[in-house]
């Protein structure tokens, strides 16, 4: 897995898998699903991320698992 902060298209990436994107579809504004060829999601794509969390927040990850 990868999360990725594009500053300059203002954008966040987060990637499930290293398959090869079949399709993306915008599942709501500003929302992008990336699918592979069995249909599975394997990224998604949220953009104008600055309106959507302030940029400290941006800085800061956290992982955490049940």
């Amino acid at each position: 897995m990868r999360l990725k902060v594009d500053n300059e298209s203002d954008a966040l990436y987060f990637r499930l898998d290293e398959s090869a994107i079949a399709e993306s579809e915008e599942v709501e504004p500003g929302v992008i699903l990336d699918f592979n060829a069995a249909g599975k999601a394997v990224g998604i794509e949220l953009l104008n991320i600055s309106a959507r969390a302030a940029p400290e927040q941006l800085k800061m990850l956290q992982f955490e698992t049940a």
